[in-house]
């Protein structure tokens, strides 16, 4: 993904800051513990598509 479109999108429910998680293809929100994936070069920025981040992960 492109770095300046990273910079652009945030988190369509906490409005906050996204990172870009290269070898799982996911952009991540540490503030709501979510992972969105990144099919075929595109975010999937849907709620309902995100995975919960475990205690592990958050770290």
């Amino acid at each position: 993904m492109d770095p300046r479109l990273i910079e652009l999108l945030v988190c369509p429910l906490c409005k906050g800051p996204l990172k870009l998680e290269r070898e799982r293809q996911e952009l991540i929100c540490p503030a709501d513990r979510l992972a969105y994936p990144i099919r075929d070069g595109i975010p999937v920025m849907l709620d309902n598509e995100a995975r919960a981040l475990d205690e592990s992960e958050t770290a």
